[in-house]
C-alpha cells in the first residue's frame, strides 16, 4: 500500500518546508537569483537535511529555453559554436525545467565526462560521443554529495570544467569540447576529511549546518518528515502556495539584480573585509561583491548596504581563510564589525541614513526574516495538529534576509597556539609509574619527509606510494577490463595489422575491432592507510619532549593529508592501548585527538602493537587494495606486566608476518641512549628515523632503507 509513495515520480519534499538551517536557504537562493555567486558547499554531520534541502532548489529554478534535440542545452538565442550536436540553426525551441545532475562519488571518469567510441573514431574516423554529466549539468545544477570523498582525477575534471566553462575529452588525438556552465553543490561532513584548496575556492559560499537542539523545532522536523513520508503528493501540495510564492521572487529578484547598483563606498569595505582576513587572491572578493548585490536584489532594493557586505562577508571567507587543513573555518565577527566600521561610509552611495530599503517587502513576515516565530530562528509549529500543513507561511519560511545568528566557534577560528612551556623536566622526572600529566600543545609542524610503502600497490589514486592506476606515466599495454580506458594507440595497431589482408582492407582505412583494442597500463601513486602508534606513557612525559613528539605527529599527519591518505589513531599508557581514532580521511579528527593527548603511567608497548595488529585486520577485510602505513612513535621502552620486552618483540614479529610496512620515530633523547627503538624496528623488519632525521635534508629516500631493511631481514 504505501510502496507507491516512494517511487521515483515522488515529488521532492518542499524548500519551504524545510524547518530552520536559515544560513543555508539564504546560500541556495541567492545562487538561484544569481548563478555567477559560484555555488555552495554545505558542511555538516550526518542526518542535517543537508541534501534534502539542495535537491528541493531545483524545484524553484526559473525554467531553461534550449534547442530541441541538442543534448547539450544550447541557448535558441546563442547556441554553442562548437556544439558537438551543431552547428545550430534557426528552427525549434523548448522550455524545460532546470536539471539537477548528481554526481556519485564513485563515478568513472568517462561517466563525468561523457565517452568516445574509439573503435568508430579509428576505422570510420567519425566522432561518436556519448555525452556525460557534465554536459546533462549545463545551465543547471551539478551536485556532489560527500564531495569531499571525491577522487582526485574527477576533482581535477571538475575544476578544469568551473574554471574554462567547457568540457574537453580527448583520446589519442580526437577530441570533443563542449559548453559545462553550472551551478556547483557540494554537501560533506568534516568528519570524513577536508577538499583540497583548489576545489574548495572554487565554491562561492560555504555554510556550515548542525541539528538544532530546541526540542520544539526536532519535534516539527520529525512531524513533516512523517508527514511527507505517508504521502508526499499530498504533503507537496499543502506547500504549494509557498513554492510558488518563493519561486515568483526569485523571479523578481532575478530581474531585479540588473538595476542594482554597488557603490564605492561598498566595494571599500568588501576589499579591506578580504584583505583584514587576509584571504588568498581575489576570488573571495568578486564572490563577496557579486553575494551582496545578490542580497540587495533578494531584498528589493537597488543599493548594496553595509549588512548586505556584513553577510556576503560571513558567507563568502570563512572557507578562504584556511591556512591548514587544522584550521576550523569561521570569522572574528568582531573583527569583521571594526573592519566595516572603519571603512565604512555607506550613506555616501545610499543617499540615507543607511536604512534605506530595510522596510520589510514581504508583509506578512512578522520582524522582517525568518525566525520570529520559532526557536533559533526556526518555524513555529503548526497550532491545529494537521501533520506538516500550515495555517499561513511560517515565518522561518518568509524568504527573507536572515538575522544573522551568532555562529558556535566563529571566534577562535584559529588552531589554539602552543602552551607556555613550563621549567623542563629530565627523562628521570617523569617516572614510568608516575601519574597523569596534563595534555600540552604540539610544537610546530613541518615538513617531512615521504614515507613510503614498498612494491607496487593497486590502492585508490593517492600521493605517497607506488601503484598501478588510471592515471600516471604508461608502462605497457593489456586488453581492456570492461570499458575502453585510456587507448595505447601503439599496442592497438600492432594487433589490428596482421588482420588486416584476412579483413578485406581497402583503402587507407584501418579495419579495427573491438578484440584488437588495447589499453594503456600506467603507474602513478596511491593513498594508503598511515597508522600512527603513540608512546603516551610516563617515559614520554616531558614537556618539551612530549610538545616536539606531537609536533611531528602533526607534521605526519599534514602529510598524510596532502597525500590523500586515511589516518588512524592508537595510543598506548598506563595499562593499554586506546583507538584514539579510527581509520578515517579526517586528519581534522587526529589532530584534535592529539592535542587533547595526556601523558603518564608505564609503557604496555606490546598492547600498542597488538591494537595496531588488530585495527589493520579488520581494515584489511574492509578494503584490501588499501596497503597500510604503520608508524610508531616511540623510544622503545617496554614495561608493566610479565615479560614486558619479550611480549613486545612477539608483536613486533606479528606485525612483521603480515608484511606490515612500519616506521619508528625514535624519541629517545639525551647523551645517553639505549637504542631500544632501533631494535623494535628490526624487529618489525622496518626502519627507525630520529626526530631530527624526519625534517632533515642529510636523509636518504626513506623507502630505500624500508626495502633494503626488509630484503636483509
Amino acid at each position: 500500500m504505501t510502496t507507491a509513495h516512494h517511487t521515483a515520480t515522488a515529488p521532492q519534499y518542499p524548500f519551504t518546508a524545510v524547518v530552520g538551517m536559515d544560513d543555508l536557504r539564504l546560500a541556495l537562493l541567492l545562487n538561484a537569483v544569481s548563478p555567477a555567486v559560484g555555488g555552495v558547499l554545505v558542511r555538516g554531520e550526518k542526518g542535517t537535511a543537508k541534501s534534502t534541502a539542495v535537491r528541493a532548489l531545483s524545484a524553484l529554478m526559473p525554467q531553461v529555453d534550449v534547442i530541441s534535440g541538442c543534448r547539450f542545452a544550447c541557448a535558441p538565442a546563442a547556441p554553442d559554436p562548437g556544439c558537438p550536436d551543431g552547428p545550430h540553426e534557426a528552427g525549434a525551441a523548448e522550455d524545460r525545467p532546470t536539471r539537477m545532475v548528481e554526481l556519485p562519488v564513485g563515478a568513472s571518469e568517462d561517466r563525468l565526462v561523457g565517452a568516445l567510441d574509439i573503435e568508430r573514431a579509428l576505422s570510420e574516423g567519425v566522432k561518436a560521443f556519448e555525452p556525460g554529466l557534465l554536459a546533462d549539468a549545463h545551465r543547471g545544477i551539478l551536485y556532489v554529495d560527500e564531495v569531499n570523498l571525491l577522487h582526485d582525477h574527477l576533482v581535477d575534471l571538475l575544476l578544469d570544467a568551473a574554471a574554462m566553462g567547457a568540457s574537453y575529452v580527448e583520446r589519442e588525438g580526437v577530441s570533443v569540447r563542449h559548453a559545462a556552465r553550472f551551478l556547483l553543490v557540494g554537501t560533506m561532513n568534516p568528519e570524513e576529511g577536508e577538499l583540497r584548496p583548489q576545489l574548495l575556492d572554487r565554491f562561492g559560499l560555504t555554510v556550515e549546518v548542525a541539528a538544532s537542539r530546541e526540542p520544539g523545532q526536532r519535534v516539527e522536523v520529525v512531524r513533516r518528515r512523517l508527514a511527507y513520508d505517508a504521502d508526499p503528493a499530498g504533503f507537496a501540495a499543502r506547500w504549494a502556495a509557498e513554492e510558488d510564492a518563493l519561486r515568483h521572487r526569485i523571479t523578481a529578484a532575478r530581474e531585479l539584480l540588473p538595476g542594482v547598483t554597488l557603490g564605492d563606498a561598498a566595494l571599500r569595505q568588501i576589499a579591506a573585509t578580504c584583505a583584514a582576513f587576509e584571504v588568498d587572491g581575489m576570488r573571495a572578493d568578486i564572490v563577496m561583491a557579486r553575494t551582496a548585490t545578490a542580497l540587495a536584489a533578494w531584498a528589493g532594493r537597488t543599493d548594496v548596504l553595509e549588512e548586505d557586505v556584513r553577510q556576503a562577508a560571513l558567507l563568502a571567507l570563512p572557507h578562504r581563510r584556511r591556512r591548514n587543513p587544522f584550521d576550523a573555518p569561521g570569522l572574528d565577527e568582531d573583527k569583521l564589525d571594526r573592519t566595516l566600521e572603519e571603512f565604512g561610509g555607506a550613506d555616501e552611495d545610499t543617499g540615507g541614513d543607511g536604512t534605506d530599503g530595510e522596510d520589510d517587502p514581504d508583509p506578512d513576515g512578522p520582524d522582517g526574516g525568518p525566525g520570529g516565530g520559532g526557536p533559533d530562528g526556526g518555524e513555529a509549529p503548526p497550532q491545529d495538529g494537521r501533520d506538516g500543513a500550515p495555517q499561513e507561511p511560517p515565518p522561518a519560511q518568509s524568504p527573507e534576509l536572515p538575522h544573522q545568528q551568532e555562529r558556535e566557534g566563529a571566534e577562535g577560528s584559529e588552531r589554539p597556539q602552543e602552551q607556555p612551556a613550563a621549567p623542563e623536566q629530565s627523562e628521570e622526572g617523569a617516572p614510568a609509574a608516575g601519574g597523569e600529566k596534563a595534555a600540552v600543545g604540539a610544537g610546530e609542524p613541518f615538513r617531512t619527509r615521504r614515507l613510503d610503502v614498498p612494491g607496487l600497490g593497486e590502492g585508490a589514486d593517492g600521493r605517497r606510494s607506488r601503484a598501478r592506476t588510471a592515471h600516471g606515466r604508461t608502462t605497457g599495454a593489456r586488453r581492456p577490463h570492461g570499458a575502453l580506458g585510456k587507448l595505447h594507440l601503439a599496442a592497438t595497431v600492432q594487433a589490428a595489422a596482421p588482420h588486416q589482408r584476412a579483413r578485406g582492407r581497402h583503402g587507407r582505412g584501418l579495419v579495427v575491432r573491438r578484440d584488437d583494442l588495447r589499453e594503456a597500463v600506467r603507474e602513478g601513486r596511491e593513498g594508503n592507510l598511515v597508522l600512527f602508534v603513540v608512546d603516551a606513557s610516563g617515559s614520554m612525559a616531558a614537556r618539551k619532549r612530549m610538545s616536539a613528539v606531537k609536533g611531528a605527529v602533526l607534521s605526519l599527519l599534514l602529510d598524510a593529508y596532502q597525500r590523500r591518505d586515511k589516518i588512524g589513531m592508537i595510543t598506548f599508557r598506563g595499562g593499554g592501548a586506546e583507538l584514539a581514532l579510527p581509520p578515517t580521511s579526517s586528519v581534522e579528527a587526529g589532530a584534535a585527538r592529539l592535542e587533547q593527548l595526556p601523558t603518564g603511567g608505564r609503557t604496555p608497548l606490546s598492547e600498542g602493537l597488538l591494537r595496531a595488529h588488530e585495527v589493520l585486520r579488520v581494515e584489511r577485510m574492509r578494503d584490501a587494495s588499501r596497503r597500510p602505513l604503520l608508524v610508531v612513535v616511540t623510544d622503545g621502552r617496554a614495561t608493566g606486566g610479565p615479560e614486558p620486552v619479550v611480549r613486545a618483540a612477539r608483536a613486533a614479529r606479528l606485525l612483521a608476518a603480515e608484511g606490515t610496512a612500519s616506521v619508528v620515530v625514535d624519541c629517545e633523547t639525551g647523551p645517553v641512549r639505549l637504542g631500544l627503538a632501533g631494535e623494535l624496528a628490526r624487529e618489525l623488519q622496518g626502519t627507525a628515523v630520529t626526530l631530527d632525521e624526519l625534517r632533515a635534508d642529510s636523509v636518504s629516500a626513506l623507502v630505500r632503507t624500508v626495502q633494503g631493511n626488509r630484503k636483509a631481514a
